[in-house]
């Protein structure tokens, strides 16, 4: 029993040593600013997944696993998941989301999925440089939108081994901007742009006690540019590990789970981080997290809980996550779950 529990420890330290490591040489590398467009596509959604840290590279089981990882929507075990749920992002951005997953033949066919995100960025002043008393001319308020919706699909190939994709549409609009005035009436070019994306991802479960490895990319395009200035979408690349730490002192998984997600990101705009998320469910019902992302600017720790239950046939469940942002004050995070066999 202690070697097990010894070989265990072994295993799983030196998984988390692998993924931290993967992008360790590049740390110190904060060249790479400002190189991306539609900045939304890197806002974690989810409160489970915020109060995790957005380590969910190498979790699944839920049509959420859509936004980080789509191999992971293999692991659905209803016919049918939902998923709903807001975001009060910083600067009163908010984020409205959904997903849902599609499971017919109890997985023979694989599992179909559907992604949705829409953002309003609320009302913002327009102005003009102009020649009088005040430098500017004022010209209203504009609002402007950003949406993403996309189709998965996702399937295991052995009992261990899963792969999935999305492909979305991703649109956004910053309003019309102002180039002139021809008297009173203003001349002016509307600043919307829309591509296709693709998003892909493997998860493999090594037979290890709860051991999970996973990679995923996210938001392949091609080249956009609004005028004269060309961008790319956010690209990411992840290495995630999970494991339930119960796993190395008891075999009775009813009572307490101690769920431990590690994911290393290499974004296309910004420096590698290292993710790190902790769950306690007690009883299957009672969720509580913590999550941390290293290095970042202004996120600092972010606090989660989560309730869940079966009424009926019917898997209920609500989660809430609180992230500080400094400066930026804090940010909230709600979302349901319904699943249905």
């Amino acid at each position: 029993m202690k070697a097990c529990i010894t070989t265990s420890l072994l295993v799983f330290a030196l998984s988390i040593t692998l993924v931290s490591n993967s992008f360790a040489q590049l740390i110190e590398d904060r060249t790479k600013l400002a190189q991306t467009g539609m900045q939304f596509l890197t806002v974690p959604l989810h409160a489970r997944a915020a109060g995790l840290g957005d380590a969910m590279t190498a979790l699944g089981g839920s049509s959420t696993a859509l936004f980080y990882n789509p191999a992971g929507m293999a692991l659905v075990a209803n016919t049918l998941d939902l998923s709903l749920g807001q975001n009060q992002w910083i600067g009163d951005i908010d984020y409205h989301f959904g997903s849902i997953a599609y499971r017919p033949g109890r997985g023979n066919l694989g599992t179909f999925g559907f992604s949705l995100m829409a953002i309003n960025y609320g009302e913002l002043y327009e102005t003009i440089r102009a020649d009088n008393s005040e430098g500017f001319e004022d010209l209203g308020t504009f609002s402007p939108t950003a949406l993403a919706a996309g189709f998965g699909y996702a399937r295991s190939l052995s009992d261990k081994f899963s792969v999935g994709g999305q492909l979305k549409y991703v649109h956004q609009s910053l309003g019309a901007s102002t180039l002139s005035l021809d008297g009173d009436i203003p001349v002016k070019e509307e600043n919307a742009l829309g591509t296709l994306a693709v998003d892909f991802g493997v998860l493999y479960r090594t037979g290890f006690r709860s051991l999970n490895f996973a990679v995923s990319a996210r938001n392949f395009s091609q080249e956009l540019s609004y005028g004269e200035e060309s961008f790319e979408l956010p690209l990411s690349f992840r290495i995630g590990a999970s494991m339930d730490l119960m796993d190395l002192v008891s075999p009775d998984m009813s009572t307490h789970s101690l769920l431990l997600a590690v994911d290393a990101e290499h974004p296309r705009d910004y420096v590698e981080q290292l993710r790190v998320g902790l769950e306690y469910l007690f009883i299957n019902t009672l969720a509580l997290r913590v999550g941390y992302v290293t290095p970042t600017d202004e996120e600092g720790i972010s606090l989660g809980a989560g309730l869940q239950q079966s009424v009926r046939g019917i898997d209920l469940g609500f989660d809430y996550a609180y992230t500080n942002f400094g400066v930026f004050g804090s940010v909230h995070r709600m979302a349901f779950q319904f699943g249905l066999d």
